[in-house]
């Protein structure tokens, strides 16, 4: 399956994403991606001093509410050096996704993050099939398109 405009994923679909220890806001650990296998999960790993990252939280939250009710789990992943940035950004920026911390920054070196933000798309089986990097308006329309080619897929 190609998707036109953005690249796939150079792991072609037959790579599960790196097991990660993230953390939820009040400190609890986060499931391990392999738990959510049934799901499209979209991983977005973004930081608060970083621009296109505020411009695409009204998209992911728009993914959420499109497409929750369908398999979708959109997961942002804080980057910041210090909570506190991150704890003022989302008191300025509303989320309907969950948003996880990445507190030893493991979870980013794993996955390859080179740029902010970097998104990481999971299919239903549990492999990543696309990978974007940055955020711009004019790719909302296709990056909705790879979440819901995937989500029509079987299991």
């Amino acid at each position: 399956m190609a998707f036109s405009g953005l690249g796939m994923a150079h792991l072609q679909g037959d790579t599960p994403p790196p097991a990660c220890k993230l953390v939820y806001q009040d400190g609890k650990p986060a499931p391990d991606w392999l738990h959510m296998k049934g799901q499209v999960i979209y991983i977005d790993f973004w930081a608060s001093w970083c621009p296109p990252c505020v411009k695409s939280f009204p998209f992911m939250n728009r993914l959420v509410q499109e497409f929750a009710g369908r398999g979708l789990w959109v997961v942002g992943v804080n980057l910041d050096e210090k909570l506190n940035d991150a704890e003022q950004f989302l008191a300025n920026n509303s989320t309907d996704f969950t948003v996880l911390l990445d507190m030893d920054k493991h979870c980013a070196a794993d996955f390859g993050v080179i740029a902010m933000p970097s998104t990481y798309i999971i299919d239903k089986k549990g492999y990543v099939r696309h990978i974007h990097h940055g955020f711009r308006e004019g790719e909302t329309q296709a990056l909705r398109d790879v979440v819901e080619a995937l989500l029509a897929e079987s299991n």
